[in-house]
């Protein structure tokens, strides 16, 4: 049975998708990475003009976008109002060692500062292993308590693990790990879909570097759609573009509900003129997009195969304030 939604998540998650209730989200919340993609004595206001720049260019031909409060307030003002808006609330980076990861927040960033802003979801992104023991129970339960947030918000949470290695003799870049890499993803996706959650933005359970084979993508896609309670989205962590086409296919063919896409669409506009990112967004930039919605409209699972709309009934509101405000 699908689960009902409150009034406030449901119209998020509409917002944030499209007619067919599926999801092509542009990703533009980095801050580490894109300030690495910068020259070194690049201002703050440039940094927030160039991603203002390229997501002016691209919401129209997306769901929504994924902004980040650090340089992302000028874009987000500058997006089109049909145009749905994920806000990060976590830190750039983590805290604790390598091999023991925990979330790190912003000081005074919360849930009800996004809701207050008007976005249409919250994002939260960790770095997780399902085996790394009481870390991950700790990570869980924070999970679970900004879930609860966002149910007292009645607003939507994206949340975003990212894996890695637990092992110092072991990089995740390794034939070792990309061994254990599905199994990996697919429990992730098991667990944190069980804290209260509504979408989950995944990495692609393959590395595609040592795995060529699509028989085995689609098995692991698909692992992830069985181990899953929410419906799940796909990352594209920088890839090539063509490699994130392929990626995006046999995902949404095997379960998943769109994409939720960053560098492998736009990373060639940053580290260039004005002039030349204008041309690159309003050509390939618009391209890549186009590409990636007609897959998603085409192959993906609707969220409304999980999900029931509020009920409808004679003093709904009364329900409605004791359901927020357990």
């Amino acid at each position: 049975m699908n689960q009902t939604l409150t009034p406030g998540k449901w119209r998020g998650l509409k917002a944030a998708a499209s007619d067919n209730f599926t999801f092509s989200i542009l990703a533009f919340d980095q801050r580490g990475n894109y300030r690495a993609m910068l020259p070194a004595d690049a201002t703050f206001e440039a940094a927030a003009q160039i991603k203002a720049e390229v997501v002016s260019a691209l919401a129209p031909q997306v769901t929504a976008v994924l902004l980040d409060p650090v340089y992302g307030l000028e874009a987000a003002v500058a997006m089109p109002g049909s145009c749905g808006l994920l806000m990060a609330l976590e830190k750039t980076g983590y805290a604790g060692s390598p091999q023991e990861r925990r979330i790190d927040f912003i000081p005074g960033w919360d849930v009800s500062m996004i809701r207050a802003i008007g976005a249409t979801a919250v994002k939260l992104l960790v770095y997780y292993h399902p085996n790394a023991g009481a870390v991950t129970d700790e990570i869980d339960a924070t999970i679970a308590r900004i879930a609860d947030e966002c149910h007292d918000q009645d607003i939507p949470l994206f949340v975003e693990p990212l894996s890695y290695s637990i092992d110092a003799e072991i990089k995740a870049d390794s034939p070792e790990f990309a061994e254990e890499r599905p199994r990996i993803v697919r429990d992730t996706a098991y667990r944190i879909s069980r804290l209260g959650v509504d979408i989950l933005k995944m990495e692609f359970p393959v590395n595609v570097t040592f795995q060529t084979d699509m028989a085995v993508w689609e098995a692991a896609c698909k692992a992830v759609s069985e181990a899953s309670l929410v419906p799940w989205t796909l990352l594209s962590a920088g890839v090539d573009f063509d490699t994130y086409t392929r990626q995006v296919t046999i995902a949404c063919q095997s379960g998943a509900s769109g994409f939720v896409g960053g560098r492998a669409i736009w990373k060639e506009a940053i580290a260039t003129t004005a002039e030349a990112r204008a041309a690159f967004l309003k050509d390939e930039g618009r391209r890549r997009v186009d590409i990636l919605r007609q897959i998603v409209e085409r192959d993906a699972r609707p969220w409304t195969d999980f999900y029931a709309p509020p009920i409808n009934a004679e003093n709904w509101h009364e329900a409605y304030r004791a359901e927020i405000r357990r």
